[in-house]
This record gives structure tokens, sequence and C-alpha cells, in this order.
């Protein structure tokens, strides 16, 4: 009988001792502080361009599951789809077929910003204003449009200043540097800029901090790269511990101390029209876009109280 009970005592112990165990609990922690969080909204409207003009990094993937997360924990948030793909859009739940009022409508025939929006069926507080295959030729129709860098600025300026109020604006650009990323830097206050945890992380971002400083002198000081996210991360990679340590070396300011693990779930949700806070709000996916969503909330009111000091 004491050989049983002492057998049994060791299985339970080997299996709470196991790596599952202990990421179970984790998550369960990590949960548990997340519903015990503190958020609390500056009141003014931040908006962030997610940009990286590297493909495959998690930009779309980041865009919207952030904007999710930031609406999970009460934020009025735009998505603004500038990605001629539409994978925001299609993310986000929302039509985007070629008849659909969109981006493109806003920017070439200057409709009102507010005639494109559209609330995403995941949460009354996440908006969309979506892409449509029309963007792809906007690139070269904007090159003889008068003031083509400011178009999207101008829009959004006169949607804020109507009866719209919103935390957040995040613009999700293409992978390109053309004349829709710069119309995306030129309205943005802030650069996040998420980077997958693999060999070549760091490849083509000079030339991206390239464009941002060009786009701070010559069309808008009030730029600068607020955000960092490290996506796609395998802690049991010495080579993704290598990359985040690269990162962060470079860029100690800007990086989130939270990371975006690789995960089934976030690469599932889009195929569902859903992003990963809608189809598995307690996968490890999910946990950690909403923690990213905290730590950026904290940083801007660590920001304003550092500047009121």
């Amino acid at each position: 009988m004491e050989q049983s009970d002492e057998a049994d005592a060791a299985a339970s112990f080997s299996l709470d001792d196991t790596p599952l165990a202990r990421e179970l609990a984790d998550l369960s922690a990590r949960r548990r502080a997340l519903e015990d969080v503190d958020v609390h909204l500056s009141g003014e409207t931040r908006v962030l361009t997610v940009s990286n003009q590297k493909g495959g990094v998690g930009k779309t993937t980041t865009a919207v599951n952030v904007a999710a997360a930031l609406a999970s924990v009460g934020a009025r948030v735009l998505v603004i789809d500038l990605d001629p793909q539409g994978n925001a859009s299609t993310a986000l739940g929302v039509p985007h077929t070629a008849e659909t009022p969109s981006v493109y409508d806003v920017l070439i025939d200057e409709f009102p910003l507010a005639d494109i929006v559209q609330v995403s069926p995941e949460s009354p507080n996440l908006f969309c204003a979506p892409s449509t295959i029309h963007l792809a030729g906007a690139e070269i129709e904007l090159v003889s449009q008068v003031a083509r860098e400011h178009r999207l600025k101008t829009a959004l300026e006169d949607y804020l200043d109507g009866d719209h109020r919103l935390d957040f604006v995040i613009i999700d650009c293409p992978p390109s540097l053309g004349l829709l990323t710069i119309n995306a830097f030129t309205a943005a206050h802030e650069v996040l800029i998420p980077i997958q945890c693999e060999y070549y992380a760091l490849e083509g971002l000079s030339q991206l901090l390239g464009t941002v400083g060009m786009i701070q002198k010559h069309l808008n000081p009030n730029l600068h790269l607020s955000t960092i996210l490290l996506t796609m991360y395998d802690g049991r990679t010495r080579l993704a511990q290598q990359v985040a340590e690269e990162v962060r070396t470079h860029f100690p300011e800007a990086v989130l101390d939270t990371v975006i693990p690789r995960s089934v779930r976030v690469s599932e949700a889009p195929s569902f029209g859903q992003t990963v806070i809608a189809y598995d709000g307690q996968s490890a996916g999910a946990i950690a876009y909403r923690e990213a969503a905290v730590e950026i909330i904290q940083r801007d009111r660590a920001t304003v109280n550092e500047g009121g000091a």
C-alpha cells in the first residue's frame, strides 16, 4: 500500500514538473494578471503606423491583433487598411469587395473617412476603414494628385474633428515604401515595427528607419519610432533568444517586454475572418497580444507622466 502511494506521489510530482505543466501554470498566472490590470487611457488619440517592408514578419497579424487587444480592454480603435491585399479587413470580419467604399475612395476621390468606416463584428469598440483591390492602382494614381503625401492625414484629421472619439488609430501598411506607406507615415504620430525572431531579422530595418528619418525631416516632424514588437518567438531555440537580445541591444527604449510566440491559433484565426482575440482568447498568442496592448497603453502613460515631471 505504501509503495502504491509513493508511486502515485511520484507520478503526480513528475506530471506537475513537466514543461507543459509549467507552461499551463504560467498561462493561468498571466490570464489572472490581465484580469487584475488597471488600464487608464490618456484621452488623446494615438496614431500608430505598423510597418516593415520585409515580408512575413507578422505585420498585418500584429496590426489587427494589437487593435483587437486594445479594444478588449476598453479602447476605441480604428484600423486603416492601406494594404491592397486587404488582409486586415478580412481578419476583422469586414466586407471589402470591389464595390465596397474603401480607403481608395478616400485617397483618390476625397471621400470622407466617415463614409467608409465599418464596425467590426468582433467589438463595438473596433472599427475598420477597409481596403479593396482598387488600392493596388492608387500608388500610380496618387503621383498626379495635389498634396499626394497628405491625403490620408487630411482625411483622418477631418474624421477626428467630427464626432468620432478614438483612443487609437492603427494603420496597416503594404510591405513596400511607396506613396501609400508615405501617406501612413505622414498621418501617424508613432511607428510600430514588428520584427520576427528569425535569421536576418534586422535586414532592411536601416532602410525603413532611413525613410522614417526623411519623413520626419520633410513631412512629419512629430513622427517617431515608439514601439518594436518581437514576433514569432520560439523560446526553445537559441536563435530566437539571440535575435531578441540583438534587437533589445540596438533599441532598448522601443522594444516591448512582451514577445509574441509562434502560435497555431494566431495563424488559424484569419481564415475564420477573426483576430486571435476573438478566435481563441485564452490561447498563448491572444494572451501575449493582450499583454502587448496593455504595455503600449502603460508606456504612453509613463511618457506623459515623465513629460509632466
